[in-house]
């Protein structure tokens, strides 16, 4: 790849690595640029893995850096979430077209109401000390989002999200505490899946990892510092701008 495009890839990288944290649909952002470039979408997709993983680890090391972490929790979770991704990566490697977006953006909207619906007596509350409600549900509904994720990775932090906050009913910067773990144990095993039926493009790898690993730390760290109110309305915003984009500008 030329080197003006590996920068641009970090740029976009370091864009979508902070959505990421904050959110989710960084990856509506990196993989349209590979595409863009000449990439086929199951290796542009292949491709983007590299990159999240290394966000997901930026980002854990900054929480765990502010003193959040739950790892045993996390790792069950991540470990159900694996089990749907190893199968979602085995059809999304064959798989590629537009009605993705349309589907992408039916699971955004989804998420917009599930997130904005409900008596706000069963919302869960910003508390350190909150445990985790319906541990059993959480785990299976988690093997359908890791489905999904290996599927196709774009948009899974909009599945994670609910689960995780309404769900189990975690505060949100515990959602995302746990999400970011969960997202990189269950994207090393759909890139596993994807480096052993396409071809990876390491260089533009290595230029979005540059980008999301510092946009995953500072995302955690505006995660921890705005609080819950702050990742509702960033969560809102970019579901709403994705939904209007993927329906209406395919």
């Amino acid at each position: 790849m030329q080197p003006s495009e590996l920068v641009i890839l970090a740029v976009a990288g370091f864009a979508s690595g902070w959505i990421n944290v904050i959110a989710g649909g960084g990856s509506l952002l990196t993989v349209p640029v590979m595409v863009f470039m000449g990439l086929p979408g199951p290796v542009a997709s292949g491709t983007n893995r590299i990159a999240i993983i290394a966000q997901s680890l930026s980002a854990i090391a900054s929480f765990r850096a502010k003193g959040f972490s739950d790892f045993r929790l996390s790792a069950t979770l991540a470990a159900a979430a694996s089990v749907g991704s190893y199968f979602g990566a085995q059809i999304g490697v064959t798989l590629d077209g537009v009605w993705f977006n349309r589907t992408v953006a039916a699971v955004m909207v989804a998420v917009m109401i599930l997130m904005a619906t409900g008596d706000d007596k069963t919302k869960p509350k910003p508390d350190a000390t909150s445990k985790a409600k319906n541990l059993v549900l959480g785990h299976v509904l988690m093997v359908g989002a890791g489905f999904w994720g290996g599927f196709i990775q774009i948009g899974v932090g909009f599945l994670l999200m609910p689960i995780l906050y309404r769900v189990m009913g975690l505060d949100l910067v515990r959602v995302n505490m746990h999400k970011v773990f969960i997202a990189l144990v269950f994207t090393a095993v759909a890139f596993a899946v994807f480096a052993s039926k396409v071809e990876i493009v390491w260089e533009a790898g290595a230029a979005l990892a540059l980008g999301t690993a510092v946009g995953g730390w500072m995302g955690a760290h505006a995660t921890i510092a705005r609080g819950e109110k702050f990742i509702k309305r960033a969560l809102f915003a970019v579901l709403a701008a994705m939904a209007v984009k993927l329906l209406f500008f395919p």
